[in-house]
């Protein structure tokens, strides 16, 4: 769980910083639906 909720709030200040979806997916594994999503 806490691995799982670290890569959200790292996909989140990614996505804050304007990097792409495809860019957070690859950095933390997470699916393109869930980054979206964020």
């Amino acid at each position: 769980e806490g691995i799982i909720e670290g890569k959200i709030e790292v996909a989140k200040n990614l996505k804050k910083q304007g990097f792409s979806t495809d860019i957070i997916n690859k950095a933390t594994g997470l699916s393109k639906e869930e980054i979206e999503n964020l």
